[in-house]
Protein backbone atom coordinates (compact mmCIF):
# COMPACT_ATOMS: atom_id res chain seq x y z
CA UNK A 1 0.00 0.00 0.00
CA UNK A 2 2.68 2.03 0.79
CA UNK A 3 4.63 1.64 -1.87
CA UNK A 4 1.86 2.49 -4.39
CA UNK A 5 1.21 5.83 -2.69
CA UNK A 6 5.15 6.46 -2.90
CA UNK A 7 5.05 5.79 -6.76
CA UNK A 8 1.42 7.79 -7.45
CA UNK A 9 3.39 10.50 -5.64
CA UNK A 10 6.36 10.35 -7.87
CA UNK A 11 4.19 9.81 -10.78
CA UNK A 12 2.88 13.11 -9.95
CA UNK A 13 5.94 14.46 -9.54
CA UNK A 14 7.44 14.13 -12.72
CA UNK A 15 3.99 15.70 -14.25
CA UNK A 16 4.78 18.99 -12.11
CA UNK A 17 8.25 19.25 -12.75
CA UNK A 18 7.04 18.81 -16.52
CA UNK A 19 4.70 21.66 -16.29
CA UNK A 20 7.12 23.49 -14.57
CA UNK A 21 9.97 23.22 -16.53
CA UNK A 22 7.46 23.77 -20.01
CA UNK A 23 6.18 27.19 -18.04
CA UNK A 24 10.06 28.37 -17.02
CA UNK A 25 11.20 27.40 -20.14
CA UNK A 26 8.41 29.76 -21.81
CA UNK A 27 9.22 32.09 -19.62
CA UNK A 28 12.25 32.70 -20.33
CA UNK A 29 12.09 32.32 -23.59
CA UNK A 30 9.24 35.45 -23.93
CA UNK A 31 11.43 37.32 -21.73
CA UNK A 32 14.41 37.47 -23.96
CA UNK A 33 12.16 37.63 -26.92
CA UNK A 34 10.31 40.35 -25.76
CA UNK A 35 13.34 42.59 -24.81
CA UNK A 36 14.70 42.13 -28.37
CA UNK A 37 11.84 42.92 -29.64
CA UNK A 38 11.18 46.06 -27.59
CA UNK A 39 14.26 47.50 -27.99
CA UNK A 40 14.35 46.35 -32.03
CA UNK A 41 10.72 47.93 -32.47
CA UNK A 42 11.12 51.32 -30.18
CA UNK A 43 14.31 52.19 -32.53
CA UNK A 44 12.61 51.25 -35.76
CA UNK A 45 9.58 53.29 -34.45
CA UNK A 46 11.89 55.80 -33.77
CA UNK A 47 13.61 55.71 -36.92
CA UNK A 48 10.43 55.65 -39.08
CA UNK A 49 8.90 58.57 -36.84
CA UNK A 50 12.30 61.05 -37.53
CA UNK A 51 12.40 60.18 -41.35
CA UNK A 52 8.97 60.82 -41.59
CA UNK A 53 9.70 64.30 -39.98
CA UNK A 54 12.40 64.88 -42.37
CA UNK A 55 10.85 64.59 -45.42
CA UNK A 56 8.03 66.38 -44.43
CA UNK A 57 10.73 69.51 -43.71
CA UNK A 58 12.82 68.67 -47.25
CA UNK A 59 9.84 67.58 -49.39
CA UNK A 60 13.00 66.87 -52.20
CA UNK A 61 13.82 63.37 -50.73
CA UNK A 62 10.23 61.76 -53.07
CA UNK A 63 12.93 62.66 -55.52
CA UNK A 64 15.07 59.80 -54.07
CA UNK A 65 12.88 56.97 -54.41
CA UNK A 66 13.89 55.38 -57.02
CA UNK A 67 17.19 55.35 -55.77
CA UNK A 68 15.94 54.52 -52.56
CA UNK A 69 14.06 51.90 -54.21
CA UNK A 70 17.41 50.34 -56.31
CA UNK A 71 19.54 50.03 -52.77
CA UNK A 72 16.52 48.33 -51.22
CA UNK A 73 16.97 45.53 -54.16
CA UNK A 74 20.49 45.65 -53.74
CA UNK A 75 20.88 45.08 -50.25
CA UNK A 76 18.13 42.09 -50.57
CA UNK A 77 19.92 40.58 -53.09
CA UNK A 78 23.29 40.98 -51.01
CA UNK A 79 21.49 39.25 -48.04
CA UNK A 80 20.60 36.63 -50.21
CA UNK A 81 16.72 37.71 -48.98
CA UNK A 82 15.01 38.67 -51.73
CA UNK A 83 11.30 37.65 -52.25
CA UNK A 84 11.41 36.68 -48.34
CA UNK A 85 8.32 38.61 -47.09
CA UNK A 86 5.43 38.17 -44.28
CA UNK A 87 4.18 35.22 -46.46
CA UNK A 88 7.63 33.48 -45.31
CA UNK A 89 7.09 34.11 -41.62
CA UNK A 90 3.90 32.53 -41.72
CA UNK A 91 4.97 29.58 -43.75
CA UNK A 92 7.59 28.93 -40.95
CA UNK A 93 4.84 28.65 -38.57
CA UNK A 94 3.17 26.53 -40.94
CA UNK A 95 5.97 24.39 -42.23
CA UNK A 96 8.71 24.67 -40.08
CA UNK A 97 10.93 26.10 -43.55
CA UNK A 98 13.64 28.18 -41.15
CA UNK A 99 14.12 31.97 -41.85
CA UNK A 100 17.62 33.74 -42.68
CA UNK A 101 18.27 36.05 -39.93
CA UNK A 102 19.55 38.58 -42.63
CA UNK A 103 15.66 39.13 -43.25
CA UNK A 104 15.85 41.83 -39.89
CA UNK A 105 18.00 44.15 -41.32
CA UNK A 106 16.55 43.88 -44.86
CA UNK A 107 13.14 44.63 -43.75
CA UNK A 108 14.52 47.69 -40.80
CA UNK A 109 16.60 49.15 -43.52
CA UNK A 110 13.84 48.83 -46.36
CA UNK A 111 10.76 50.09 -44.73
CA UNK A 112 13.08 53.35 -43.28
CA UNK A 113 14.16 54.33 -46.83
CA UNK A 114 10.70 53.57 -48.35
CA UNK A 115 9.49 56.29 -45.48
CA UNK A 116 12.17 58.71 -45.46
CA UNK A 117 11.28 58.60 -49.17
CA UNK A 118 8.02 58.87 -49.49
CA UNK A 119 6.96 55.44 -50.09
CA UNK A 120 3.31 54.28 -49.15
CA UNK A 121 3.21 51.85 -46.82
CA UNK A 122 3.02 50.69 -43.49
CA UNK A 123 4.83 49.31 -40.79
CA UNK A 124 3.32 46.29 -39.08
CA UNK A 125 4.80 44.00 -42.28
CA UNK A 126 8.45 44.88 -40.91
CA UNK A 127 7.10 44.13 -37.43
CA UNK A 128 5.78 40.36 -38.40
CA UNK A 129 9.02 39.83 -40.43
CA UNK A 130 11.65 41.10 -37.76
CA UNK A 131 9.23 40.23 -34.72
CA UNK A 132 9.14 36.70 -36.50
CA UNK A 133 12.78 36.36 -36.83
CA UNK A 134 14.12 37.39 -33.51
CA UNK A 135 11.66 34.79 -32.21
CA UNK A 136 12.49 32.10 -34.52
CA UNK A 137 16.58 32.57 -33.73
CA UNK A 138 15.73 33.13 -30.16
CA UNK A 139 14.19 30.03 -30.13
CA UNK A 140 17.45 28.38 -32.00
CA UNK A 141 19.40 29.59 -29.26
CA UNK A 142 17.86 28.32 -26.67
CA UNK A 143 17.89 24.55 -28.76
CA UNK A 144 13.97 24.42 -29.10
CA UNK A 145 12.38 21.46 -30.94
CA UNK A 146 10.77 22.21 -34.66
CA UNK A 147 7.39 23.17 -33.32
CA UNK A 148 8.75 24.84 -30.22
CA UNK A 149 10.47 27.08 -32.86
CA UNK A 150 7.15 27.92 -34.69
CA UNK A 151 5.55 28.74 -31.03
CA UNK A 152 8.81 31.36 -30.77
CA UNK A 153 8.45 32.88 -34.18
CA UNK A 154 4.65 33.72 -33.13
CA UNK A 155 5.59 34.78 -29.87
CA UNK A 156 8.20 37.55 -32.24
CA UNK A 157 5.77 38.48 -33.81
CA UNK A 158 3.55 39.07 -30.92
CA UNK A 159 5.98 41.19 -28.79
CA UNK A 160 7.44 43.45 -32.41
CA UNK A 161 3.50 44.39 -33.09
CA UNK A 162 2.83 45.10 -29.45
CA UNK A 163 5.83 47.31 -29.34
CA UNK A 164 4.92 49.54 -32.16
CA UNK A 165 1.42 49.90 -31.46
CA UNK A 166 1.26 49.34 -28.12
CA UNK A 167 -1.84 46.99 -27.98
CA UNK A 168 -0.04 43.67 -26.78
CA UNK A 169 -3.57 41.97 -26.35
CA UNK A 170 -4.12 42.65 -29.63
CA UNK A 171 -1.07 41.60 -31.06
CA UNK A 172 -0.90 38.43 -28.91
CA UNK A 173 -4.25 36.89 -30.53
CA UNK A 174 -3.38 38.54 -34.09
CA UNK A 175 0.02 36.55 -33.78
CA UNK A 176 -1.96 33.13 -32.73
CA UNK A 177 -4.84 33.50 -35.05
CA UNK A 178 -3.40 34.67 -38.18
CA UNK A 179 -1.70 31.48 -39.16
CA UNK A 180 -4.76 29.52 -39.74
CA UNK A 181 -8.30 31.24 -39.53
CA UNK A 182 -10.39 29.06 -37.46
CA UNK A 183 -7.83 27.34 -34.58
CA UNK A 184 -6.56 29.25 -31.97
CA UNK A 185 -2.43 27.72 -30.87
CA UNK A 186 -3.85 28.21 -26.87
CA UNK A 187 -0.44 26.59 -26.17
CA UNK A 188 1.21 29.92 -27.70
CA UNK A 189 -0.78 31.99 -25.19
CA UNK A 190 1.48 32.52 -22.68
CA UNK A 191 4.66 32.84 -24.93
CA UNK A 192 2.72 35.00 -27.11
CA UNK A 193 1.35 37.37 -24.15
CA UNK A 194 4.19 37.42 -21.75
CA UNK A 195 6.76 38.31 -24.92
CA UNK A 196 4.24 41.32 -26.02
CA UNK A 197 3.83 42.57 -22.58
CA UNK A 198 7.80 42.68 -22.22
CA UNK A 199 8.35 44.51 -25.98
CA UNK A 200 5.44 46.91 -24.61
CA UNK A 201 7.13 47.79 -21.56
CA UNK A 202 10.49 48.00 -23.03
CA UNK A 203 9.20 50.49 -25.78
CA UNK A 204 7.32 52.58 -23.70
CA UNK A 205 10.26 52.87 -20.87
CA UNK A 206 12.26 54.04 -24.36
CA UNK A 207 9.70 56.84 -25.08
CA UNK A 208 7.60 54.67 -27.19
CA UNK A 209 3.88 55.94 -27.27
CA UNK A 210 0.61 53.94 -27.44
CA UNK A 211 -1.25 54.57 -30.79
CA UNK A 212 -4.99 56.11 -29.22
CA UNK A 213 -7.30 57.58 -30.76
CA UNK A 214 -9.83 60.19 -29.10
CA UNK A 215 -13.69 59.38 -30.18
CA UNK A 216 -17.40 59.47 -28.61
CA UNK A 217 -19.47 56.25 -29.54
CA UNK A 218 -23.02 56.52 -30.23
CA UNK A 219 -25.85 55.45 -27.65
CA UNK A 220 -26.31 51.93 -27.96
CA UNK A 221 -29.68 51.84 -29.66
CA UNK A 222 -31.11 49.11 -32.32
CA UNK A 223 -31.86 51.28 -35.01
CA UNK A 224 -27.27 52.42 -35.01
CA UNK A 225 -26.44 49.04 -34.69
CA UNK A 226 -28.61 48.52 -38.16
CA UNK A 227 -26.55 51.19 -39.93
CA UNK A 228 -23.48 50.03 -38.53
CA UNK A 229 -23.92 46.86 -39.47
CA UNK A 230 -24.90 48.48 -43.25
CA UNK A 231 -21.78 50.60 -43.04
CA UNK A 232 -19.77 47.22 -41.90
CA UNK A 233 -20.90 45.31 -45.31
CA UNK A 234 -19.43 48.29 -47.16
CA UNK A 235 -16.03 47.88 -45.46
CA UNK A 236 -16.38 44.14 -46.13
CA UNK A 237 -16.10 45.09 -50.51
CA UNK A 238 -13.91 48.09 -49.78
CA UNK A 239 -11.69 45.04 -48.23
CA UNK A 240 -11.83 42.78 -50.75
CA UNK A 241 -11.31 45.77 -53.29
CA UNK A 242 -8.35 46.87 -50.85
CA UNK A 243 -6.90 43.03 -51.29
CA UNK A 244 -7.74 42.55 -54.62
CA UNK A 245 -5.88 45.47 -55.84
CA UNK A 246 -2.88 44.73 -53.61
CA UNK A 247 -2.37 41.26 -55.62
CA UNK A 248 -3.40 42.59 -58.85
CA UNK A 249 -0.69 45.10 -58.94
CA UNK A 250 2.41 43.03 -57.90
CA UNK A 251 1.27 39.96 -60.00
CA UNK A 252 0.86 42.38 -63.07
CA UNK A 253 4.15 44.57 -62.24
CA UNK A 254 5.95 41.19 -61.85
CA UNK A 255 4.49 40.32 -64.99
CA UNK A 256 5.46 43.09 -66.82
CA UNK A 257 8.83 44.05 -65.49
CA UNK A 258 10.55 40.75 -64.32
CA UNK A 259 13.16 42.84 -63.85
CA UNK A 260 13.96 44.05 -59.91
CA UNK A 261 16.40 46.66 -60.63
CA UNK A 262 13.87 48.14 -63.43
CA UNK A 263 10.48 47.50 -61.61
CA UNK A 264 11.82 49.65 -58.27
CA UNK A 265 12.92 52.67 -60.31
CA UNK A 266 9.67 52.64 -62.34
CA UNK A 267 7.35 52.37 -59.19
CA UNK A 268 9.42 55.30 -57.30
CA UNK A 269 8.92 57.31 -60.18
CA UNK A 270 5.14 55.91 -60.63
CA UNK A 271 4.71 57.36 -56.85
CA UNK A 272 6.25 60.42 -57.63
CA UNK A 273 4.49 61.18 -60.64
CA UNK A 274 0.64 60.47 -58.39
CA UNK A 275 2.66 62.56 -55.73
CA UNK A 276 2.46 65.35 -57.79
CA UNK A 277 -1.03 64.80 -59.88
CA UNK A 278 -2.44 64.64 -56.74
CA UNK A 279 -1.03 68.23 -55.21
CA UNK A 280 -0.22 66.47 -51.61
CA UNK A 281 1.92 64.29 -49.85
CA UNK A 282 -1.05 62.40 -47.52
CA UNK A 283 -0.65 59.44 -49.37
CA UNK A 284 3.10 59.01 -49.30
CA UNK A 285 4.27 57.18 -46.14
CA UNK A 286 1.64 55.82 -43.42
CA UNK A 287 -0.50 58.72 -43.39
CA UNK A 288 -1.37 58.50 -39.42
CA UNK A 289 -2.34 62.30 -39.62
CA UNK A 290 -4.71 61.49 -42.01
CA UNK A 291 -5.98 58.75 -39.82
CA UNK A 292 -6.75 61.27 -36.92
CA UNK A 293 -8.32 63.49 -38.97
CA UNK A 294 -11.06 60.82 -39.59
CA UNK A 295 -10.84 59.59 -36.13
CA UNK A 296 -10.94 62.52 -34.07
CA UNK A 297 -12.18 65.44 -35.91
CA UNK A 298 -14.25 63.55 -38.32
CA UNK A 299 -12.39 65.26 -41.64
CA UNK A 300 -11.46 63.07 -44.18
CA UNK A 301 -11.88 63.56 -48.58
CA UNK A 302 -14.06 61.78 -50.61
CA UNK A 303 -11.64 60.06 -52.69
CA UNK A 304 -8.83 59.66 -49.98
CA UNK A 305 -9.72 55.85 -49.72
CA UNK A 306 -9.20 55.15 -53.67
CA UNK A 307 -6.20 57.30 -53.55
CA UNK A 308 -4.44 55.32 -50.62
CA UNK A 309 -5.26 52.79 -52.52
CA UNK A 310 -3.48 53.60 -55.19
CA UNK A 311 -0.43 54.44 -54.05
CA UNK A 312 0.50 51.61 -51.77
CA UNK A 313 -0.29 48.76 -54.34
CA UNK A 314 2.19 50.55 -56.15
CA UNK A 315 4.59 50.99 -53.75
CA UNK A 316 4.71 47.21 -52.60
CA UNK A 317 4.40 46.00 -55.96
CA UNK A 318 7.36 47.96 -56.78
CA UNK A 319 9.35 46.16 -54.02
CA UNK A 320 9.92 48.55 -51.49
CA UNK A 321 8.70 47.97 -48.10
CA UNK A 322 6.68 48.08 -45.38
CA UNK A 323 2.95 46.76 -44.58
CA UNK A 324 -0.32 46.70 -45.98
CA UNK A 325 -1.95 46.92 -42.12
CA UNK A 326 -1.87 50.80 -41.68
CA UNK A 327 -2.24 51.50 -45.20
CA UNK A 328 -5.78 49.42 -44.61
CA UNK A 329 -6.12 51.79 -41.19
CA UNK A 330 -6.21 54.73 -43.68
CA UNK A 331 -8.30 53.17 -46.32
CA UNK A 332 -10.89 52.06 -43.39
CA UNK A 333 -10.81 55.31 -41.36
CA UNK A 334 -11.48 57.37 -44.52
CA UNK A 335 -14.29 55.73 -45.94
CA UNK A 336 -15.85 55.72 -42.50
CA UNK A 337 -15.97 58.79 -42.70
CA UNK A 338 -17.21 59.74 -45.46
CA UNK A 339 -19.82 57.11 -45.84
CA UNK A 340 -20.87 57.17 -42.23
CA UNK A 341 -22.86 60.07 -42.10
CA UNK A 342 -25.10 59.18 -44.80
CA UNK A 343 -26.18 56.65 -43.21
CA UNK A 344 -26.45 58.80 -39.98
CA UNK A 345 -23.54 57.55 -38.32
CA UNK A 346 -21.14 60.65 -36.92
CA UNK A 347 -18.02 60.92 -38.82
CA UNK A 348 -15.52 59.60 -36.20
CA UNK A 349 -17.26 56.71 -34.80
CA UNK A 350 -17.33 55.60 -38.53
CA UNK A 351 -14.44 56.09 -39.04
CA UNK A 352 -13.07 53.95 -36.35
CA UNK A 353 -15.79 51.39 -37.17
CA UNK A 354 -14.13 51.86 -40.96
CA UNK A 355 -10.41 51.61 -39.62
CA UNK A 356 -11.34 47.96 -37.52
CA UNK A 357 -13.90 46.67 -40.05
CA UNK A 358 -11.44 47.00 -43.06
CA UNK A 359 -8.68 45.84 -41.42
CA UNK A 360 -10.78 42.81 -40.13
CA UNK A 361 -11.24 41.82 -43.64
CA UNK A 362 -7.99 41.99 -44.88
CA UNK A 363 -6.66 40.19 -42.13
CA UNK A 364 -9.79 37.68 -41.69
CA UNK A 365 -9.21 37.87 -37.80
CA UNK A 366 -11.87 39.15 -36.43
CA UNK A 367 -11.53 38.58 -32.27
CA UNK A 368 -7.99 39.84 -32.58
CA UNK A 369 -9.52 42.97 -34.60
CA UNK A 370 -12.19 43.31 -31.54
CA UNK A 371 -9.07 43.99 -29.38
CA UNK A 372 -7.13 46.33 -31.13
CA UNK A 373 -10.49 48.60 -31.03
CA UNK A 374 -10.73 48.12 -28.12
CA UNK A 375 -7.30 49.13 -27.23
CA UNK A 376 -7.11 51.64 -29.98
CA UNK A 377 -11.08 53.30 -29.00
CA UNK A 378 -11.94 51.92 -25.65
CA UNK A 379 -14.64 49.93 -24.90
CA UNK A 380 -17.42 52.63 -25.19
CA UNK A 381 -18.07 51.05 -28.79
CA UNK A 382 -17.33 47.15 -28.03
CA UNK A 383 -20.68 46.10 -29.38
CA UNK A 384 -20.58 47.88 -32.49
CA UNK A 385 -16.90 46.67 -32.91
CA UNK A 386 -18.08 43.68 -32.07
CA UNK A 387 -20.85 43.85 -34.72
CA UNK A 388 -18.72 45.86 -37.67
CA UNK A 389 -15.76 42.81 -37.18
CA UNK A 390 -18.34 39.85 -37.33
CA UNK A 391 -20.01 40.95 -40.44
CA UNK A 392 -16.58 42.19 -41.90
CA UNK A 393 -15.08 38.84 -41.79
CA UNK A 394 -18.32 37.20 -43.00
CA UNK A 395 -18.97 38.77 -46.19
CA UNK A 396 -14.92 39.69 -47.25
CA UNK A 397 -15.38 36.23 -48.77
CA UNK A 398 -11.96 34.12 -48.71
CA UNK A 399 -9.25 36.96 -49.55
CA UNK A 400 -6.77 38.13 -47.56
CA UNK A 401 -3.68 39.85 -47.33
CA UNK A 402 -0.95 37.00 -46.77
CA UNK A 403 -1.28 33.93 -49.42
CA UNK A 404 0.09 31.70 -46.97
CA UNK A 405 -2.58 31.72 -44.35
CA UNK A 406 -5.14 28.93 -44.29
CA UNK A 407 -8.87 29.60 -43.59
CA UNK A 408 -9.83 25.65 -42.35
CA UNK A 409 -13.25 26.07 -41.45
CA UNK A 410 -15.92 27.31 -43.71
CA UNK A 411 -17.30 31.39 -43.29
CA UNK A 412 -21.07 29.78 -44.54
CA UNK A 413 -21.37 26.79 -42.28
CA UNK A 414 -19.21 24.24 -40.09
CA UNK A 415 -17.64 22.92 -42.69
CA UNK A 416 -13.75 22.17 -42.71
CA UNK A 417 -12.64 23.02 -45.64
CA UNK A 418 -8.85 24.36 -45.24
CA UNK A 419 -7.61 26.08 -48.67
CA UNK A 420 -5.01 29.21 -48.65
CA UNK A 421 -6.57 32.77 -48.75
CA UNK A 422 -6.94 33.88 -52.30
CA UNK A 423 -7.44 30.66 -53.77
CA UNK A 424 -10.22 30.56 -56.25
CA UNK A 425 -13.61 29.04 -54.94
CA UNK A 426 -11.93 28.20 -51.53
CA UNK A 427 -15.35 29.73 -49.58
CA UNK A 428 -17.72 27.81 -51.31
CA UNK A 429 -19.14 24.94 -49.13
CA UNK A 430 -20.48 22.78 -52.17
CA UNK A 431 -17.31 22.29 -53.10
CA UNK A 432 -14.58 20.22 -52.08
CA UNK A 433 -11.46 21.56 -51.41
CA UNK A 434 -8.50 21.05 -54.00
CA UNK A 435 -6.76 17.56 -53.01
CA UNK A 436 -3.12 19.92 -52.69
CA UNK A 437 -4.90 21.68 -49.79
CA UNK A 438 -7.34 19.60 -47.82
CA UNK A 439 -5.88 17.38 -45.27
CA UNK A 440 -7.60 15.45 -42.59
CA UNK A 441 -9.47 17.11 -40.30
CA UNK A 442 -7.19 16.23 -36.98
CA UNK A 443 -4.02 16.71 -38.37
CA UNK A 444 -1.25 19.20 -37.01
CA UNK A 445 -1.51 22.24 -39.07
CA UNK A 446 0.54 23.63 -37.19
Amino acid sequence: MKSGCIKQLAALGRRAALYIRALAKWLALAAVAGVLCGVVGAVFHIGVHRVTALRAEHPWLLWCLPLAGLVIVGFYKLTRTEGQGTNDIIDEVHSGRGLSIWLLPAIFLGTVLTHLCGGSAGREGAALQMGGTIGYHTGRLFRLDDRDLRTATMAGMAAFFAALFGTPLAATVFAIVVISVGVMYHAALIPCLTASLTAYGVACLMGVEPTRFTVEMPALEPWMLARAAVLAALCALVSVLFCGVIHFAEHQMRKRLPNPWVRVAVGGLAVIALTYLCGTTDYNGAGMEVITAAVEQGTARPEAFLLKLLFTAVTLAAGFKGGEVVPSFFVGATFGCVAGPLLGIPAGAAAALGLVAVFCGATNCPIASIFLAVELFGDGGLLYFALACGISYMLSGYNGLYSSQTILYSKLKAQYINVHTNAHHAGDPLREPPAAGRVKEGDSVS
